[in-house]
């Protein structure tokens, strides 16, 4: 991973939410790095994943027994070709061929390879400018080599690359490339990734600018936490989260070089569980909230950016295990998942699995018990909605639901669904796009059903249906189109 561009958005700094609800989520995987001298072996690796519900791996080589270990394991592998061999693979297509045939070929579909990384950071790596002319020509070498082998429709080529990519980035909307590396690397780059029906791979770690300008950097804004948002003056989106500020300023270097539909997947993030006494904001907690609620709103549809809400986002964490090889500071050492003896370092989930984590359910009542505002009208009264929905006036016998409150407006209710869905863990498959509850789609019954997921779940409790002030309880069941509102779970 490359540290750099941590200053670049920190002007986008107050803090962070989540986009509306989309038809179907991305994938969330996992970096399976090495680094380390006690790790598991690769065969106790794949159980470790498969037990975790971990369905797609990256790694950074070909290393034959993490292959034969992944080999009918139904796991989406990415294979990577090193840096250290990017200029043969380059200046010889022969050499690309048979790299392909021994680590690619000679696997697949038993493994079920999905994409080739070809080379890794390498405008950010220490030998960028002998490796920065090579890369695009390996690439194509190496796409060539799929081709000669029937296998480009099944396995992609790409690389991935470190925001420091970028010579503009704030706002958003004015992202750029470099300019020794616009025209002369990555057009031809995205050509090929065009062409041949790839994507874009982006290593993207909030994590190094809010630790090198938390001053200004709201740590909200960092772990898609509500918060108040910020208006990009070039376009007119708001942005809530710092992550979807750097995917858009390299949306935006994309299109600016002509090539706006490139699809993007963050080849890696994370956040790390420790750091040293100068690196802010890591730790266990943050790192949880990080990923937890990254990984719940990509699963769930929530993670298309501003600038690209057509375009859901797979994302690989960083990383598998703490790596106690890898040089540098403190954090690099503890980006960890899991420990080496296969203990969590905290909980993350790789699927929607239809409820809250053990950490949210343990957290959450004391979280949105902050300011317990729990309102309950009169039985019968009902009440209106701004939007189409109402408070049916059928009995209950006594049960009671949550709903939004649409008079404190649209984007406080957008700020508390999007935290009901993320680190509330809510129920929010159900108001997806062609679920049976995305009908009306309103942000007011979109968020009265997640609220109510989340009020089911805590069981009721007092104060679990506050969301700020942003929700009250009500005594009849909701009425939103056809969608039923449960009650208890």
């Amino acid at each position: 991973m490359a540290p750099g561009c941590s200053v670049l958005f920190f002007l986008l700094a107050t803090s962070s939410l989540f986009s509306s609800p989309a038809d179907a989520g991305g994938f969330v995987g996992v970096n399976y790095g090495r680094v380390a001298n006690n790790l598991p072996s690769p065969a106790k690796v794949v159980e470790l994943l498969k037990a975790n519900a971990v369905t797609e791996v990256k790694l950074y080589d070909a290393e034959p027994t993490v292959l034969s270990a992944l080999s009918g394991s139904g796991i989406g592998v990415v294979v990577a070709l090193p840096n250290e061999v990017l200029v043969s693979a380059a200046s010889r297509p022969g050499f690309a061929l048979a790299w392909v045939k021994k680590n690619v070929a000679a696997w697949h579909p038993a493994t079920q390879i999905r994409a080739v990384a070809v080379g890794n950071e390498v405008f950010a790596s220490a030998a960028a400018k002998t490796l920065t002319p090579a890369l695009v020509p390996a690439m194509q070498n190496v796409h060539k080599a799929l081709q000669q082998l029937g296998l480009d429709a099944d396995v992609k080529v790409s690389s991935p690359l470190a925001l420091t990519a970028l010579q503009s980035s704030y706002p958003s909307s004015a992202g750029a490339f470099r300019a020794d590396l616009a025209g002369s690397v990555m057009r031809p780059m995205l050509e090929l990734l065009h062409s041949s029906g790839s994507y874009l791979m982006v290593n993207a770690y909030p994590f190094f600018a809010y630790a090198a300008n938390s001053d200004v950097i709201s740590l909200d804004y960092a772990l898609f936490r509500p918060n108040a948002g910020v208006v990009d003056a070039g376009n007119g989106l708001r942005y809530y989260s710092l992550l979807d500020a750097q995917l858009d300023a390299v949306f935006a270097a994309t299109k600016a070089l002509g090539y706006g539909d490139i699809r993007l997947v963050v080849s890696e993030t994370g956040w790390p569980s420790k750091g040293d006494s100068d690196e802010k904001g890591a730790g266990p907690d943050n790192a949880a909230a990080y990923n937890g609620n990254l990984a719940r709103r990509v699963l769930s549809g929530n993670a298309r950016t501003p600038a690209r809400p057509d375009a859901d986002v797979d994302v690989y964490l960083f990383a598998l295990f703490n790596e106690n090889q890898k040089p540098g500071p403190t954090s690099e050492r503890n980006y960890g998942l899991f420990y080496p003896n296969e203990e969590k370092v905290y909980d993350v989930e790789f699927q929607l699995q239809g409820g809250a984590t053990k950490r949210d359910q343990e957290a959450g009542s004391a979280r949105t018990a902050r300011s317990p505002r729990a309102v309950v009208p009169p039985a019968g009264s009902g009440s209106s909605s701004g939007n189409g929905g109402q408070v049916s006036a059928s009995s209950t016998g006594g049960a009671t639901w949550c709903v939004a409150d649409a008079k404190v407006g649209k984007e406080r209710l957008q700020a508390a669904l999007d935290y009901a869905c993320g680190e509330g863990g809510a129920d929010c498959a159900p108001i997806q796009a062609g679920a049976a509850c995305y009908d009306p789609n309103t942000v007011e019954a979109h968020a009265s059903f997640a609220f109510n997921s989340y009020y089911q779940k805590k069981r009721r409790v007092v104060g679990t249906c506050d969301f700020e002030g942003a929700a009250y309880v009500v005594t009849q069941p909701p009425s939103f189109g056809k969608c039923e509102f449960p009650t208890g779970y």
